[in-house]
Order: C-alpha cells, then structure tokens, then sequence
C-alpha cells in the first residue's frame, strides 16, 4: 500500500493574480511580425538571461503588456509605421518596459543583441538613480520632522510647571526621537539632524 502525498491546492491562480510577475521579475518583450521572431526571441534570452516573449501584432504586445511586466520592449520599428494608432496604444501600455526601437530588416542579431543590452543597462542605472532620489527625499523629509519634534520636546520641557506624568512622557518622546535621529544618521552616511 503505498501513501499518497497530500494534493497541493492553489488557492490563487498566478495568471489572475500576478504569479509570473512575481517568479518573472525580467522578462523581455519581442515585437515583431518576422518570421525569425522565434529565433530573435531565443537568441535574445539566451544573451542576456532574460526570459524572452515574442509578440507577432502591436495589439498582442499590448495585451501582453497589460498581464506582465517587463523590463523591455523591442518593437520593431515596420509595425510602428504601418500601424501608427496601435503603436500609440502600445506606447500607453509600456509601463515600466525599456523601449527598444529596431528595423529589423537591416538590423543583424548582433546589433540586435548590443541595442537590447545597452537598453536593460540604461534602465538599471535609471531605476537605481530613482530609488536614490526617493530614498533621499525620504530621509530629508525625515530629517525635518525629528528636528521639529526635538525642537518641541525642548520647548515643552522649558515650561513651568509641567506634571511629572507629562514631563516623562516628552522625555519618552524626546529619547525615541533621538534613537531615530541616530538610525537615520547611520543609514544616511552621518549626516546630521537636528541638535
């Protein structure tokens, strides 16, 4: 008698709740009408590690684009001429997909290959200037709440006559301030806030 392991359930299903966009965090888009579409799409993930999908029609790019995330979109530039209303259509739903513009009738896969290359790196370096900037703002923005909230502690314990329950609840206060102000220097390079 043999056992049976427990059947594994799946309570979601990925295509309607993201599943690839989860497990796929890159993948490239190929668009294009060529009969080699299979093979670009295959030489393509083969030079840059990046699960690769070939779209023949700019509406099924579109339709892709709407279900998955990718880091890039090569489109072949014959569609975006002979089609300019979808190509536009296209262009709304890039998302965060680098696009790649290509003539494939004069383009060879080397090219091909270097083009996709230098788009997924120009994406990176953009996608780690803007995680910079937010984190930057961030702590700035950070930086000025503590220094308000320190400069209120200060006052606050200034006054006369302030309860004793009161006066140990700004102390609180004042020392979880500080603990912050102190994690936020560390992580900001030493950069000082407040007094």
């Amino acid at each position: 008698m043999q056992l049976q392991a427990p059947v594994k359930r799946r309570i979601f299903s990925e295509q309607q709740f993201g599943g690839r966009r989860a497990i796929h965090e890159s993948m490239i888009l190929l668009v294009t009408p060529s009969a080699r579409g299979q093979e670009c799409a295959g030489s393509l993930q083969a030079a840059t590690g990046e699960e690769t999908h070939w779209a023949k029609t700019l509406q099924e790019a579109a339709t892709r684009l709407r279900e998955q995330t990718y880091s890039a979109a090569v489109i072949d530039q014959f569609l975006l001429e002979t089609e300019p209303e979808e190509g536009e259509q296209l262009g709304e739903h890039l998302g965060s997909a680098f696009p790649v513009y290509i003539n494939f009738a004069v383009t060879g896969m080397d090219r091909l290959i270097r083009e996709v290359r230098a788009a997924l790196h120009r994406r990176q370096r953009e996608k780690s200037a803007a995680r910079r900037s937010v984190t930057e703002q961030m702590q700035s923005e950070m930086r000025e709440t503590l220094t308000a909230l320190l400069l209120s502690c200060e006052l606050v314990r200034s006054m006369p006559d302030i309860p004793v329950p009161a006066a140990e609840k700004i102390q609180a206060i004042d020392g979880l301030a500080r603990e912050l102000r102190l994690r936020l220097e560390s992580v900001g390079g030493g950069i000082s806030v407040g007094k």
